[in-house]
């Protein structure tokens, strides 16, 4: 049994902050009109005239219903509440009723105004600030035996309550303003990421089929077979072009699932790049150093990528020029260099070499492409091998 209020007791605040405002405020409004009909709480009460106490009568009843009841309404209307709950309370002390739990409606309509008043917030609080002013005045007149510092004191707290309700306000502002930019943020990259994907993509294999098309030109007479060769690799290619258009279509879709990871092209399959770019009439060679190890998908992703802008580029600006591959396994990282010979160079400032880029840096890489010293071109990429696929 006490477990059970334990855990009913740690369960409270999770389902308070699950219900409407509405809810909560109509909570919160019958439970201070019923505890101020229960006499030991009266002691717990905002006091501040100190005058020679009158009898209760209907008259009483009523004010202490106005300084509860409209709590019911201190979210959606906050200026309204304070505004009534706070003439309440002035009357309810200057007729020197006795005390009541209901005028601590007073503290929480403050800081509900704070919390939730978005116009004339100054007006509001110079309103309250002229409206005290003039009830200690007349409590004072009255022969309240308080001072000046007593009736500051009680102003400063009453000012506590509205600033709390302000800072949570503030704090809400700010803590959506964070959510807000933290999702510009994530869609941002994430756009950045598929424009990746795209011109790695339609890049690689438009200019394979380009060159095999331009190849097959030059055969169709003179060598028919070989030109049914070329045609078949352009089938080939833009077979696979369209399967990973239709893997970067399916991450567009609005489904929040990650794509599989066997649908994302990997390390394993670099040997296929290197095919393509023969049958391109690219003449490539593949060296492969160390135990190929499983990787996390991004990491054998980013080394497929590189690989392929680096024979991309080749294909469409070194053609017919000796080219190398070595993808050398560490343990702890993957280095890959592309070398190209012949006196070709290709720019290093194009989108997808700088889209490269920052995809390594975003795992903690990084990616050199310069032309070499005796011609020709260097793509050289060092990516930190995680071994969590």
């Amino acid at each position: 049994m006490f477990a059970y209020a334990i855990r009913a007791i740690g369960s409270w605040p999770g389902w308070w902050r699950a219900q409407h405002l509405a809810v909560r405020d109509g909570l919160l409004a019958v439970a201070v009109t019923l505890l101020a009909y229960v006499p030991t709480m009266s002691a717990m009460s905002a006091q501040i005239g100190d005058l020679p106490r009158r009898p209760p009568d209907a008259l009483a009843v009523l004010l202490a219903l106005a300084q509860s009841v409209p709590l019911v309404i201190r979210s959606r209307h906050p200026a309204a509440c304070v505004a009534v709950v706070g003439s309440a309370f002035a009357v309810h002390q200057a007729l020197a009723y006795p005390p009541t739990f209901a005028s601590i409606g007073l503290y929480l309509s403050l800081y509900a105004a704070g919390a939730h008043q978005a116009r004339f917030r100054y007006g509001l609080v110079a309103a309250a600030t002229v409206g005290y002013t003039a009830l200690a005045v007349h409590l004072h007149n009255l022969g309240s035996p308080n001072q000046v510092q007593d009736f500051l004191a009680f102003s400063l707290a009453l000012a506590v309550m509205w600033m709390a309700g302000a800072g949570v306000r503030r704090w809400r502002a700010e803590e959506a303003e964070r959510r807000r930019l933290s999702a510009h943020v994530a869609a941002t990259a994430e756009r950045a990421r598929i424009a990746r994907e795209l011109h790695d993509v339609v890049t690689h294999h438009v200019t394979a089929m380009v060159v095999q098309a331009d190849a097959a030109q030059f055969l169709v007479g003179s060598a028919p077979a070989r030109a049914g060769d070329g045609l078949a690799a352009i089938s080939d290619t833009g077979r696979r072009a369209l399967t990973e258009l239709r893997h970067l279509l399916g991450v567009l879709e609005a489904t929040g699932d990650q794509p599989a990871a066997d649908r994302a092209p990997t390390l394993g399959k670099v040997g296929d790049l290197v095919e393509r770019a023969r049958l391109s009439g690219q003449p490539v060679h593949l060296t492969e150093l160390g135990d190929q190890l499983p990787r996390a998908v991004d990491v054998e992703l980013a080394a497929y990528r590189v690989v392929q802008e680096a024979l991309t580029n080749a294909v469409k600006h070194a053609a017919g020029q000796p080219t190398a591959v070595t993808v050398h396994h560490h343990e702890d990282r993957i280095e890959i260099e592309v070398t190209t010979g012949g006196p070709a160079t290709v720019s290093a400032g194009g989108r997808g070499l700088s889209g490269l880029g920052e995809r390594l840096r975003l795992l903690g890489g990084e990616l050199s492409a310069a032309a070499g010293p005796s011609g020709g071109f260097r793509v050289h990429a060092r990516i930190p091998a995680r071994n969590d696929p």
